[in-house]
């Protein structure tokens, strides 16, 4: 079973150096503003949450999912500390068990605290549920989110998913810095 995730994982990030690795850092901005219109859009009091509360926001505007029994996902994206953008990187994940479909999504992903942000930029390579434990925030249409509080300091929220594959869970994702 580890064979077969650790060979999908290896031809996802071969066609994701490929194929999919084409985007420049225009265009991961471009997505990733109108990813940030949406969730500003859908989610109540998010840009008042984020400039009060984020240290750094991890944006990736379409993560692809696809699998018929196994299955990978792959989406590249940019790191924002103090509104600027300061490192883009892509996300890839493998999985084994049931599963049939196709799915995009976007997930922002806030760091609330330095020791969080610090940790993850000086990363290599970061994996959720290795490296960091990250909460995914499920958030109802109508309430506002602006003064919540998290007792984790990395949160996720996932939104805009389209596909007949739909997952919440980004559990062994793993970050890698991108060069530019």
């Amino acid at each position: 079973m580890k064979l077969i995730k650790s060979m999908l994982a290896f031809l996802l990030m071969a066609l994701a150096s490929g194929v999919l690795h084409a985007k420049t850092a225009e265009v991961i901005n471009t997505e990733a503003d109108m990813a940030i219109a949406q969730f500003n859009k859908e989610i109540q009091g998010s840009s008042e949450f984020i400039t009060k509360n984020a240290k750094g926001i991890l944006i990736f505007p379409k993560v692809i999912k696809a699998g018929i029994g196994i299955g990978g996902e792959y989406g590249e994206g940019v790191l924002r500390v103090g509104g600027k953008n300061t490192q883009y990187y892509s996300t890839a994940s493998a999985s084994v068990g049931f599963q049939f479909g196709a799915q995009q999504k976007s997930i922002i992903i806030a760091f609330l605290t330095d020791e969080a942000l610090n940790k993850f930029q000086k990363s290599d390579g970061w994996e959720v549920g290795v490296d960091g434990s990250v909460a995914i925030i499920e958030w109802g249409v109508g309430k506002d989110i602006s003064n919540a509080t998290f007792n984790k300091p990395i949160i996720a929220f996932v939104f805009g998913s389209k596909g007949l594959m739909y997952n919440l869970t980004i559990e062994g994702s793993k970050f890698t810095k991108i060069v530019r």
